[in-house]
């Protein structure tokens, strides 16, 4: 998926410029390849073309630290996505 593992102490939390999904990562680059656009994107080149990377489309908004913030943001992220149970607020 488009998150961390549990207890990841240190993350990104980017947002894509292109699609607007938000999502963590393990990277703190400046930006990001976004996991929507990737899967839309179509590496599929004829003979003559030379082979194109996926653009990198996701700008860091925050860099998360601490166990406790990264889980708190993933929890978030989590119940936006799925309209989940939010009785843990």
């Amino acid at each position: 998926m488009y998150y961390v593992p549990d207890g990841t102490k240190k993350c990104g939390y980017y947002q894509c410029g292109k699609c607007g999904l938000r999502f963590l990562t393990l990277t703190t680059d400046p930006v990001e390849e976004c996991p929507d656009c990737r899967e839309e994107y179509d590496p599929e080149i004829g003979p003559d073309e030379e082979p194109v990377s996926p653009e990198k489309t996701a700008k860091l908004i925050q860099v998360l630290e601490g166990e406790e913030e990264v889980r708190k943001m993933d929890m978030l992220l989590s119940l936006a996505v799925t309209g989940g149970d939010y009785g843990w607020i």
